[in-house]
């Protein structure tokens, strides 16, 4: 049986890394041998949606359980739809990991424990330069719980959630794309991105949403033929 494993290194002596969507590396274990192959994952830099493809490329991989930290819900339903099994909040080494999940000693779950996004805010603080603001807020466009951090404009249309409505300014709870833009010392929030920079992140955004419908409407047709 093939097992997924999000890692910080390359080998089964490292540590389980935190972050599903963003890990470093996958480790793919085959539970009869210990043997394994290593990936680097490629979804680690993703503005969104990094969960969706991370799941998708272990399913591919013919992964059948995943063991992680930490892991949010569009990666959830996604590994759901593709029948792998979640393990959430380990810790340690890969090796130990897997040597528990042998033992029955691991539970899995159909829950998220952190919200979409998770891993985000600590790149944004990072990555921005000396002079340069982090980037706060977010469109909370699209169904699903991501942290848009900071007070933002929260435009939340579809199935984002916010507080307020329309354009009222509140935390964004949406699956909420991290807006870019100068902060205002007097008005908090960030400025509206300009038209042709906002319509690419929304299809983006719609091309994410449409392969997580398409990997659902596959799993079903799957179950339907048993």
């Amino acid at each position: 049986m093939k097992v997924a494993v999000s890692s910080s290194g390359r080998d089964l002596d490292a540590q389980i890394d935190q972050r599903f969507g963003r890990c470093a590396y996958f480790i793919i274990v085959e539970t009869d041998d210990m043997s394994f192959e290593v990936f680097d994952n490629e979804n680690i830099a993703l503005g969104g949606g990094a969960g969706i493809q991370s799941a998708q490329y272990v399913a591919s991989k013919g992964a059948k359980t995943v063991i992680t930290g930490n892991v949010g819900p569009n990666a959830v339903r996604t590994l759901s739809a593709a029948g792998v099994e979640v393990i959430a909040g380990q810790d340690g080494s890969v090796r130990k990991a897997v040597a528990d999940f042998k033992k029955r000693k691991l539970k899995s779950t159909t829950e998220a424990n952190v919200a979409d996004h998770y891993g985000m805010g600590n790149s944004s603080v990072q990555d921005a330069g000396a002079g340069t603001l982090p980037r706060q807020g977010g469109l909370g466009i699209g169904g699903g719980m991501g942290r848009g951090g900071g007070m933002g404009m929260g435009r939340c249309g579809g199935m984002g959630r916010g507080r307020g409505m329309g354009m009222g300014r509140g935390r964004v709870m949406g699956t909420g794309m991290p807006t870019s833009g100068a902060v205002s010392p007097n008005q908090p929030g960030i400025a509206p991105l300009p038209k042709k920079e906002e319509l690419s992140r929304l299809k983006d955004q719609s091309n994410e949403l449409r392969k997580q419908i398409e990997a659902i409407e596959s799993r079903i047709k799957d179950l339907e033929k048993k």
